[in-house]
């Protein structure tokens, strides 16, 4: 067993050493990461920014770090300078030499000498309020260098990643939007007139206002990474700049439509001219046909026929004038809902005249089967069967005589072809009789 001191066993040369070449590539390291956070473009930024919030109040605490990382970095630098001394006095080195060297290298042999404007606001090692002067050993003050290099770095970066990515986006955003409202007022979307032109200018003071709270306050935009150790470990926070740049887009599409509506205005506007006109039509039919079908048809409901909707002929002349005087932005929401009601509008006319003109189509119905199954009797040689034509001249009197009473001539109908069946020895059941109706036809 060697030689004990105050700070344990003695170390020999060969310990002192390879304890010094650990030291010196250490000092080394220590003093290349110190330059690079001294250079460091965002530390650069930071100490010429007028700072505020949560940027204001971790820069202060870094920047007493950094001053306080220098301060033990220049204590480290020299007590490694007096141990190579000492070890260089001889080459074998003797036992008080061995003695001192085992105390500056292992002991807290390293004073700190600082003032109360560097160490205010830097964290001290034990979490408590920082003193004028403190004592370390060599090992001590490394771990000690590595804490404030990595809260500093981790902030300088944090800062510097947040300048990097938003500002500039930022500004590319404002130029787009820049854009965005010439275009906009070329086709008459101001704010005040138009739904778009209050979002563009509300995109804009946003922008605004984010850009300067991102200059003065870097760090309210970053989320760090959960469980990172590494400095700088985390993402700008970009919800503000993203949600703008989607409103944004959802403007610049309602500009387009404006544009499109402005390229094919007058296409859209003949072509409702042309639906609402052919629904006006229908619906001149249709009452032409009501009245048709009141003077034919016996108790029978006709649907009552409106007619043509005042408002869509109003709306119509205002899509024209809103084109005449340039008003594109009010015109785009106009036609888009006058196509849509004017196409409902043709499919109500169409509707009504069907409605209106169902007895009539019944009419026809019944005519035609009555002929077909005459024709069908004639050609199997059963024309002249006198209860059989009588059955036929009574059901065609009531069916082309005016009003026609639609249920009475149906059962002649059918008493007719119940006849005609029973002529032919068949069991065919005819439509009416309570069995299965025949759909087969008089040709079958």
């Amino acid at each position: 067993m060697g030689d004990t001191g105050p700070t344990g066993p003695v170390m020999d040369r060969d310990e002192v050493d390879r304890a010094l070449a650990r030291l010196g590539a250490e000092h080394e390291a220590i003093e290349t990461s110190l330059l690079a956070l001294q250079d460091h473009a965002g530390r650069r930024l930071l100490e010429g920014a007028e700072l505020t919030g949560v940027t204001a109040e971790r820069w202060s605490a870094a920047e007493a770090s950094i001053t306080l990382l220098w301060t033990y970095f220049d204590a480290y630098t020299g007590a490694l300078r007096t141990a190579r001394e000492i070890r260089s006095r001889r080459r074998w080195s003797s036992r008080e030499d061995l003695v001192e060297l085992t105390e500056l290298l292992r002991g807290e042999a390293v004073t700190v000498a600082g003032s109360a404007a560097a160490t205010a606001n830097a964290p001290t090692l034990h979490g408590g309020p920082g003193r004028l002067s403190e004592r370390y050993s060599l090992v001590t003050l490394v771990e000690r260098m590595n804490q404030l290099y990595a809260t500093s770095l981790d902030m300088v970066v944090a800062a510097d990643a947040v300048w990097s990515a938003l500002p500039a986006r930022i500004d590319l955003l404002a130029a787009e939007l820049g854009r965005t409202r010439k275009l906009a007022h070329s086709v008459g979307v101001r704010p005040g007139e138009h739904p778009a032109g209050d979002d563009l200018e509300r995109i804009t003071r946003t922008l605004t206002r984010l850009r300067e709270q991102v200059v003065c306050d870097p760090l309210a935009f970053w989320t760090p990474a959960q469980g990172s150790s590494v400095p700088g470990g985390g993402r700008p926070d970009t919800t503000v700049y993203d949600r703008e740049a989607r409103a944004l887009e959802e403007v610049r599409r309602e500009i387009d439509a404006v544009l499109a509506v402005r390229q094919d205005a007058e296409q859209r506007i003949v072509r409702l001219r042309d639906v609402l006109s052919r629904a006006d039509r229908t619906l001149a039919e249709a009452r032409t046909a009501r009245g048709e079908v009141l003077a034919k048809i016996a108790a029978t409901e006709v649907p009552v026929v409106g007619g043509p909707p005042i408002v869509l002929q109003e709306q119509l002349a205002a899509a024209a004038e809103y084109r005449r005087h340039a008003q594109w932005h009010r015109l785009s929401p106009l036609l888009e809902s006058l196509e849509e009601k004017a196409e409902d509008e043709l499919l109500r006319a169409r509707e009504s005249l069907t409605a209106v003109t169902a007895p009539l189509a019944v009419r026809a119905e019944l005519r035609g089967r009555l002929d077909a199954y005459k024709a069908k009797m004639a050609r199997l040689g059963h024309a002249e069967d006198p209860e059989l034509a009588e059955k036929y001249e009574k059901a065609r009197r009531m069916l082309w005589s005016a009003p026609c009473d639609l249920r009475v001539a149906e059962q002649a109908v059918l008493r007719y072809q119940h006849a005609a069946a029973e002529l032919l020895g068949t069991a065919r059941r005819v439509p009416g009789q309570g069995g299965p109706v025949d759909r087969t036809g008089p040709g079958a």
